[in-house]
């Protein structure tokens, strides 16, 4: 008789189930093969794919059973938002609303009451309190966490950390039989890889989602102009993990409310193969046919706003004339990280360096230019408001 290595503490027994005794269950699908009910899925990719207006998309299908992108019908349930990243007034709620949800069965998770005044929810610390809510609601379905990092409360490179802090969510999915959706980036220089692996952070997010899903930029045209994107699984545990769905994102009015726009999803068609030969064509002809054009448009901003913002407007026009694809430049404006921002109702948008750049590129006032101003030859036209 073989001898317990230590002795457990009285009254504590470890329960076992006999496997006769466990009655099989099907999966539980929000969309088949995509969000399962009770189960954590993360959607990944790089800055600018449009992750948020994705998952918006599929939270409005939600809300109102529409359509997915394959044709089948969403059933009707609540949706939850916590995101640290998007303003709820100016971005999230618009979004909403160019996608046709149904606000009342949107939930934007807002603040925690305190005796006096209250403070900004944690999904690291605060998910007992989401429980009670989830408890009230009459049809929970989904569950957005933009992004999924804000609900590590240690470090998120850490296996250990990583999986001790989304147990709870993971269990709270469960519980109220809701999907959730963790919203992530991709780890930079990890191109080629596989998808799932190139979830920032720990490699524990993309072991612990049921399904990872990732977007991405199409391969550009032969014109300099971005193609469809990409909107693919990389892995699941629990069906396919391969396949996926073309998509564009287009900036739209939102009727009755003047002067508001937002971007929304339009779904082209099925796309088949995996994720990351998908990602990895796409990525290698980005290389390869703008890396040198992207170099270039790099080089003509550094030397355009050298001494000071510029109008949206005139940098267009300045680029075609110097032979750069707009779109190539828009990338460059993005690697570069120069901003924009808005100089008044009248005035527009202007572009400029940031200030360790501006500083680097900073060259004498040729006689007869100004920098950004009233009768400067560099203001915008008042039309361009969208080159923002």
């Amino acid at each position: 008789m073989s001898v317990p290595v230590s002795a457990a503490e009285p009254g504590i027994r470890l329960h076992l189930v006999r496997g006769d005794e466990i009655k099989p269950e099907p999966i539980r699908w929000l969309w088949e093969g995509w969000l399962a009910k009770g189960k954590l899925h993360v959607l990944a990719g790089a800055p600018g794919t449009g992750k948020t207006t994705l998952s918006v998309a599929l939270a409005a299908s939600v809300t109102k059973g529409g359509a997915w992108p394959d044709g089948t019908r969403a059933p009707v349930g609540d949706v939850l938002i916590f995101s640290a990243e998007d303003d709820v007034k100016d971005t999230l709620s618009p979004r909403l609303l160019g996608a046709d949800a149904d606000m009342q069965r949107v939930w934007f998770i807002h603040q925690v009451a305190l005796t006096e005044g209250g403070r900004a929810f944690d999904p690291a610390t605060d998910l007992v309190l989401l429980e009670e809510r989830l408890s009230e609601m009459e049809a929970p379905a989904l569950l957005i966490v933009d992004p999924i990092v804000n609900a590590v409360a240690g470090d998120s490179h850490k296996n250990g950390e990583v999986r001790r802090a989304l147990d709870p969510l993971v269990k709270l999915a469960e519980r109220y039989d809701v999907a959730v959706l963790g919203i992530s980036h991709f780890s930079k220089g990890t191109g080629g890889r596989d998808p799932t692996e190139r979830v920032t952070g720990s490699i524990a997010f993309g072991a612990l989602a049921r399904v990872v899903m990732v977007a991405s930029r199409g391969k550009p045209e032969d014109d300099g102009s971005e193609s469809d994107r990409m909107f693919m699984r990389s892995k699941s545990n629990i069906g396919r993990d391969d396949g996926g769905y073309a998509y564009a994102l287009e900036q739209v009015s939102i009727p009755g409310l003047d002067g508001i726009e937002a971007s929304v999803v339009r779904w082209r068609g099925a796309i088949e193969g995996s994720a990351r030969e998908a990602l990895a064509a796409a990525e290698v002809r980005l290389d390869d046919e703008t890396g040198s054009a992207l170099r270039e448009a790099e080089e003509f901003l550094l030397d355009l706003l050298a001494y000071g913002p510029v109008a949206a407007a005139k940098v267009q026009e300045q680029a075609r004339a110097a032979g750069h694809a707009f779109a190539t430049v828009k990338r460059a404006k993005a690697q570069m990280g120069v901003t924009a921002r808005k100089l008044g109702m009248a005035d527009g948008w202007a572009w400029s360096l940031p200030e360790g750049d501006q500083a680097i590129a900073k060259k004498p006032i040729p006689k007869g230019m100004g920098t950004f101003g009233i009768n400067d030859p560099l203001r915008r036209d008042r039309d361009t408001d969208a080159l923002e």
